[in-house]
């Protein structure tokens, strides 16, 4: 049986997940009893209940865009075009200062298909070691539809920067490229993927549905 990681949360990381998860009490009109890290995930089930995958998408893309006001993002989407140096950026920045989130990462080079539809090699990919958010949750449509899918979105459409996030539910690592535009989830394994094996359940080959309601 693997061990879970140990995380040792200092103040601005406390303070991080605080803001998060105030920012989603809000957007779902509940509270949860439960503290730090455990609160953050305990919302996002609350968040899920009773919601299909896209109205989860849609919650998670409210609290987004609480995070980030509409003229700041607008700003980014004007002035800031993904260049190389823009994507390289961002990929230190996340590097950085999610780790409070998504745990362990570190900035990796990638080849990446510019929207000029140029192939270059760039140091915009982060590589998650083992996914915080994922190993906490232990759900397959959580980690898509509270996470992979509405950041996507945000980064791509709102913030115009785009990203593609690519889970591995083996060993709970995920890579994010910065510059790469996502495809079609429908095409992507990730849609595929059956619900995680949980200590004493029997494995399963069919797709998770959570992540295919409509």
């Amino acid at each position: 049986m693997v061990e879970k990681e140990t995380y040792h949360d200092d103040r601005l990381d406390r303070f991080f997940i605080w803001m998060l998860s105030r920012n989603m009490a809000k957007a779902v009109g509940k509270s949860t009893k439960l503290q730090g890290y455990d609160g953050l995930v305990d919302l996002s089930k609350k968040i899920v209940q009773g919601r299909n995958a896209k109205e989860q998408q849609a919650v998670v893309a409210k609290v987004l865009n609480s995070l980030v006001p509409s003229a700041v993002s607008t700003f980014i989407r004007t002035v800031f075009s993904p260049t190389q140096w823009v994507c390289e950026l961002n990929a230190w920045f996340a590097s950085l200062l999610f780790e409070w989130l998504v745990g362990s990462c570190e900035v990796r080079e990638v080849e990446v298909v510019g929207l000029d539809q140029q192939v270059r090699t760039q140091r915009s990919g982060v590589h998650l070691k083992k996914c915080r958010y994922l190993e906490q949750s232990g759900c397959v449509s959580m980690c898509i539809n509270m996470c992979k899918l509405p950041t996507q979105n945000f980064l791509t459409h709102k913030l115009g920067i785009p990203i593609t996030l690519t889970p591995n539910f083996e060993d709970m690592s995920c890579e994010m490229v910065f510059g790469q535009i996502p495809p079609p989830f429908e095409e992507e394994a990730a849609y595929q993927q059956p619900c995680l094996i949980h200590h004493g359940a029997m494995p399963s080959l069919e797709p998770c549905p959570k992540v295919r309601e409509a």
